[in-house]
């Protein structure tokens, strides 16, 4: 096992893994349902394309039983996962029924161009295309059947998990923040994971950001896009309490689970028996 990366919490452990960024346990915080939120449950990371020999052996010593793949199908054909020995792949298309098209077009091409990136990305184009993919993920129909089949896997025992899309920040980022807030993290503990990505996962862009500004460009231009931010997350609570009031109902009636799966993935989550931990 590799060292573990200090965070908000000091909590949930996260691992230093060169050719999977952003990978860490979601677990380890305080429940508000008595004790502490399992550890060695879920694991969230950026895709497995690239993941090297050495560092597939990570994931092979956490024992991953399911890698949940939430990207879209020609993501997964261009780059396909490589698998940790003994995982199975679910692959869950979150943004299937999304029309087509980027804010940022092909990411490529913006960043040898700076003029084409201020087009693309510029006077909060951006953060609206994210605000608005945020509330896709509680709307689209398969962002319901995807997340559905989730976490009904991991109630009814496919875990330890590792749930992944391309960055590891977004699609990844509600499933993680979720299934946090439904098995009582505090809503501090579920935005320090949340915003944990830019620590993890920016410094990935730095060659990327050092070419564009060599060009002329400004790197914030793509910090809103490469990045997460509190408004993002909070526009996907936003649309699901506006719908369901709770995140309990957003799991019962938004996503359709069952009574028992909901009881299942509650236990799952929660050691009710452990010490509770501070805050």
């Amino acid at each position: 096992m590799t060292d573990a990366v200090d965070n908000a919490t000091d909590l949930a452990p996260t691992f230093a893994v060169p050719s999977l960024v952003n990978l860490r346990d979601i677990g380890g915080r305080t429940s508000s349902f008595g004790g502490i939120i399992r550890t060695g449950v879920v694991f969230r990371s950026t895709a497995l394309a690239d993941i090297t020999d050495t560092d597939i052996d990570v994931l092979t010593s956490l024992q991953i039983s399911a890698v949940y793949d939430l990207r879209t199908a020609a993501e997964r054909e261009r780059r396909p996962d490589r698998l940790p020995e003994g995982a199975k792949l679910v692959g869950l298309d979150v943004l299937a029924d999304r029309p087509t098209g980027s804010v940022a077009g092909s990411l490529g091409d913006v960043v040898a161009d700076p003029v084409a990136a201020a087009a693309h990305l510029g006077d909060g184009r951006a953060e609206q295309h994210l605000l608005a993919t945020y509330r896709e993920l509680i709307t689209l129909p398969s962002a319901v059947a995807s997340y559905r089949e989730l976490y009904t896997g991991i109630a009814h025992g496919d875990v330890p998990a590792l749930i992944h899309c391309t960055a590891g920040k977004d699609r990844t980022g509600w499933a993680a923040a979720a299934l946090l807030m439904f098995a009582g993290a505090t809503e501090q503990d579920v935005f320090d994971d949340y915003m944990l990505t830019n620590e993890m996962l920016l410094p990935k862009f730095e060659e990327m950001f050092a070419r564009f500004e060599a060009a002329g460009g400004d790197r914030a231009l793509f910090l809103p896009l490469l990045g997460v931010q509190r408004t993002y997350l909070e526009s996907a609570f936003d649309e699901a309490l506006r719908r369901y009031g709770t995140i309990d109902e957003y799991f019962a009636a938004g996503l359709g689970l069952d009574d028992d799966s909901l009881q299942a993935l509650r236990t799952r989550m929660i050691d009710t028996e452990g010490p509770s931990v501070p805050a």
